[in-house]
């Protein structure tokens, strides 16, 4: 069992920077490949970002690459999101959920393949 939990959403300026962390509980994080997805009102869950368990290989959402970052650090069972240049679009809970499956290169599951989520932190960019 894995909880997660994230943080460092908030209101900021079009243009400005947020950084998101997701604490996870337990020992086995680094088992764990992670991914970043985000939820605006009125549309469905869709991918951000992911990273796999040694963070050799990250991806991206075309909409985010360039301005978005995504790392982890074992040692402290954390990933983080970086985001920079915001856009108004880029408005929508943001979650982190963790997939103990394996991942070919070059490809990421569907949000249905994740095994544990955590509740969302919410990111608003005024325009």
């Amino acid at each position: 069992q894995v909880q997660l939990v994230e943080s460092g959403g908030g209101l900021v300026q079009a243009g400005g920077s947020l950084r998101l962390s997701c604490a996870a509980s337990g020992r086995t994080f680094s088992r764990y490949n992670m991914g970043w997805f985000r939820q605006a009102p009125g549309k469905e869950r869709e991918f951000v970002a992911a990273i796999v368990r040694s963070a050799i290989y990250m991806y991206y959402a075309d909409s985010v690459k360039g301005r978005f970052t995504i790392s982890r650090d074992n040692a402290k069972n954390t990933v983080f999101l970086q985001m920079n240049s915001l856009k108004p679009e880029d408005t929508a809970v943001y979650y982190c959920a963790a997939d103990s499956g394996g991942w070919a290169v070059n490809t990421t599951p569907p949000a249905t393949a994740y095994d544990y989520w955590g509740q969302g932190t919410q990111v608003t960019v005024s325009s």
